[in-house]
């Protein structure tokens, strides 16, 4: 399981839940994603701009 975290409005990714309104079914990699996927809740930071929160993985 891996999480990663929005530096701008704290929306947290967990790859074990995806995000099917973005597209990404549950199980799909942070890693896996588009690098130019826009934050889903404030749509102002990329992919390579989350933060991995303690303890996840790619």
């Amino acid at each position: 399981m891996s999480r990663f975290r929005c530096p701008n409005c704290d929306y947290v990714y967990d790859s074990e839940r995806g995000e099917p309104r973005e597209g990404w079914p549950a199980g799909t990699p942070f890693d896996q994603i588009d690098p130019d996927w826009c934050c889903p809740d404030c749509g102002v930071r990329e992919q390579q701009d989350f933060e991995a929160l303690e303890g996840a993985n790619s």
